[in-house]
């Protein structure tokens, strides 16, 4: 299954002032558009050609790290741009979600100090993560490309933190940018659909 460059579910100026467009233009039309490019390349004769994107991550994990590098990255900005809304983020979680945030994580508050803690703390390239797993939900952060689905997980939310994600807005004030993430832009409604799936 070819990858494809999928558009933004919103104008490239939606959601400034906490992301511009000129993040979004090079993120987006540059940075992911590369993964896809690359991971079609990677992704003729390695076997896995008819396999569907969630399979060719998980079955190129520690076996061919190139390709991985791509579909992995193509995954979590899959989702990514669908993680964010204008207008969003904060407290206005769907009712079930903000139960199982209670029962799992501590409640709304402990789930955005340890998410942004998460965060801050991924040093170098990565991402922070709610995810499900065993039928709880649990915060991880990870290196690189790599995503709670090589462990176990299915992932509901995620946040970039390679600098290409907020260099251009926040320079090198990564937490300024995960607060900004979760206190305006994260899409509830879409963590929900994630969540209800998983």
């Amino acid at each position: 299954m070819a990858f494809e460059l999928p558009e933004l579910p919103y104008a490239y100026d939606a959601l400034q002032p906490y992301m511009s467009r000129e993040t979004l233009e090079y993120h987006h039309d540059k940075h992911h558009q590369a993964y896809v490019t690359n991971g079609n390349k990677l992704l003729k004769d390695s076997g896995l050609e008819g396999k569907s994107l969630e399979e060719i991550v998980k079955a190129s994990f520690g076996k061919n790290q190139g390709l991985f590098n791509n579909a992995a990255q193509h995954f979590n900005h899959t989702h990514f741009w669908k993680w964010m809304k204008k207008d969003g983020g904060g407290k206005k979680l769907p009712g079930k979600l903000l139960k199982a945030i209670d029962s799992d994580l501590g409640g709304y508050d402990k789930f955005r100090e340890d998410f942004l803690a998460a965060g801050a703390a991924q040093f170098g390239s990565g991402w922070a993560w709610l995810a499900v797993k065993n039928g709880k939900l649990e915060i991880s952060k990870t290196p690189n490309g790599e995503n709670p689905l090589v462990h176990g997980a299915t992932p509901i939310l995620g946040v970039d933190v390679w600098e290409h994600s907020y260099y251009i807005d926040y320079r090198n004030a990564r937490p300024k940018y995960l607060e900004a993430f979760v206190d305006h832009l994260i899409n509830w409604d879409y963590v929900l659909e994630l969540f209800e799936k998983a």
